[in-house]
């Protein structure tokens, strides 16, 4: 067996945390099944660094790497797995080690395990959990997907409104467990309906005989179980939430959203239109080249389709085209120029409608701002394009047609930039994902036709 001595390189500052070398050396120890250097290897590094380990890996190696190091396999390190691998690795994992994994977690953390499991991996984890978490977990999971009801654990510090602080840290002081992370004491009335938060600061800089109620936060809200999680997100961003209670139809508290989780919706939320923008869909780095296929298919059809649309107003002026050479070689300027700037204009929109900064209230101001600043743009790259044309091909007429096709489509990118999402979403599609193969067609279709339409009224 391989001796720590043989491999100084991991005593050195390089190799603290994560890097290449050292998920190239776990790769090594292996496929060497050298256990001890695999745990010296595994066991400095953070949950979420192991799990981004699993994800870099194939899926051969993260085999026998569960397998090898499967006891140190934790609840922590199972809830930071990328959801694409998640099932993969609890198949892996032996029974009683992901039992003992998921007894250690928050209700929120099992929930979000659950949701990726087929059925059976679903009840073993159930029938692990101690009988008061299945219920716990069980309701959560009867809410709808993507909801705070399966966002917020159920876990919770409650106080009545009319104790004091004395009151408050005697029984923190005298609870057989706490959450792992909670950061407000929630006040509640006899109803068992929120009225108030109290943070741990305020708690324990305030004298005993302070009522709670008085040293409650100004700012306070509560969210519906029913709320999609996009929205909770939105919550916490916008109005710089620590957590917030979670009420069911009877505004009764049920449990707690934190921060930590709001804000790995936002992460997901912004990473989602990201790839959907590109038209990849939510794949992952450890995806198969099967299911990459299967999720980038559909757009590139579309986008196959729109060409093919493009290609046919092109075909309407293979006479032009045929008796004035110059247009095939400047046509795609016109129609590239307008498609760039149609995609900028797309995703300020598309982030404007995410973070709902773009409304009713202030939409047509938005408008005539995309469209002065289209018509201005065209205007400037007109000047430029038409100067150039002239110079490379000495006929002023070109440059006069193509500067005036320019205009036209940068206008018609600035208005399609912004109304196609828009409408997308009034018709309650999501406008990150069908927006882009869209607006690329109407700048291909008007670049393409008023350039060579133009062209044939003027120049012939």
């Amino acid at each position: 067996m391989a001796d720590a001595t043989e491999h100084p390189e991991v005593e050195s500052e390089e190799l603290k945390g994560l890097d290449s070398r050292r998920v190239e050396a776990i790769r090594e120890a292996v496929e060497a099944r050298d256990t001890a250097r695999l745990s010296e290897l595994m066991e400095p590094l953070h949950a979420a660094d192991i799990a981004d380990v699993l994800e870099q890996i194939s899926s051969g190696e993260r085999r026998d790497l569960v397998q090898m190091w499967s006891g140190k396999i934790d609840g922590e390190i199972l809830s930071e797995i990328d959801e694409s691998i998640r099932e993969e690795v609890v198949d892996y994992l032996p029974r009683n080690v992901l039992a003992e994994a998921v007894r250690e977690l928050d209700t929120d953390d099992v929930v979000d395990i659950l949701e990726d499991l087929e059925e059976p991996e679903k009840e073993f984890i159930l029938d692990a959990l101690e009988d008061a978490d299945r219920v716990a977990v069980e309701q959560a999971m009867s809410y709808p997907e993507y909801s705070a009801g399966r966002l917020m654990q159920r876990e919770t510090v409650a106080a009545p409104e009319d104790w004091t602080v004395g009151q408050a840290i005697d029984f923190l002081r005298a609870a057989e467990t706490l959450p792992d992370q909670f950061y407000h004491v929630i006040l509640v009335d006899p109803r068992m309906k929120p009225v108030g938060n109290v943070t741990l600061g305020r708690v324990l800089s305030s004298k005993r005989a302070t009522k709670m109620r008085d040293i409650a936060e100004e700012m306070f809200r509560t969210i519906h179980a029913t709320e999609e999680e996009s929205e909770v997100a939105y919550l916490f961003n916008q109005y710089h939430l620590i957590s917030a209670p979670v009420v069911d139809e009877s505004d009764r508290l049920v449990g707690v959203i934190t921060i930590d989780d709001a804000m790995a919706v936002l992460d997901e939320e912004h990473e989602e239109d990201i790839l959907r923008l590109a038209g990849v869909g939510e794949g992952s780095l450890s995806d198969n080249w099967i299911e990459t296929t299967k999720q980038r298919f559909p757009w590139l059809f579309v986008n196959l389709l729109t060409a093919i649309l493009a290609s046919g107003v092109i075909s309407l002026f293979e006479g032009t085209i045929s008796r004035i050479v110059a247009l095939a070689v400047l046509m795609p300027i016109v129609a590239s120029q307008g498609g760039n700037a149609a995609t900028q204009g797309l995703a300020v929109a598309v982030r404007a409608l995410a973070t709902k900064s773009l409304t009713e209230s202030n939409v047509w101001r938005v408008i005539w701002r995309e469209i002065a600043q289209g018509v201005a743009n065209g205007v400037l790259f007109a000047a430029v394009i038409g100067v150039i044309t002239y110079f490379w091909f000495g006929q002023p007429l070109i440059g006069l047609v193509i500067g005036a096709a320019m205009i036209i489509n940068m206008f018609a990118a600035a208005l399609a930039g912004l109304l196609i999402p828009l409408g997308l979403e009034r018709m309650g599609f999501d406008p990150a994902l069908a927006s882009g193969a869209f607006v690329t067609t109407v700048t291909d279709v008007v670049g393409f036709f008023s350039f060579l339409w133009l062209a044939g009224l003027v120049l012939l």
